[in-house]
């Protein structure tokens, strides 16, 4: 899963990924900093029969990431070789095609 979660009353987007990604990585980013990508429909991973719905952004990520609030572990995970890692569909079938896009020579 990626790091996220639901929008706020009155709250762009763009603030809730800010704002998600210092509650549950640490990190700091300028709003300048993440490159919109798209919204994106997907099964939930925990939820039977319900769907996700996701505005994703790509950042650079130069901090160190700390996992806090419901953050269990921080995983790196090659969008080419991602192994036998489960993976939300989210992940799996938007991330990951969008990632080695980017990273394909």
């Amino acid at each position: 899963m990626q790091p996220g979660g639901k929008i706020d009353p009155g709250e762009t987007p763009l603030d809730a990924l800010r704002r998600e990604l210092h509650e549950e990585l640490g990190l700091v980013v300028p709003p300048s900093a993440p490159h919109y990508l798209g919204h994106y429909t997907a099964p939930a991973a925990n939820e039977p029969d319900a769907l996700v719905d996701a505005e994703l952004f790509r950042i650079a990520v130069v901090q160190q990431v700390q996992a806090a609030n419901e953050i269990a572990e921080v995983r790196w995970v090659d969008p080419t070789a991602p192994g036998d890692l489960e993976l939300a569909p989210l992940t799996r079938d938007h991330v990951l095609p969008i990632s080695r896009s980017v990273v394909a020579p």
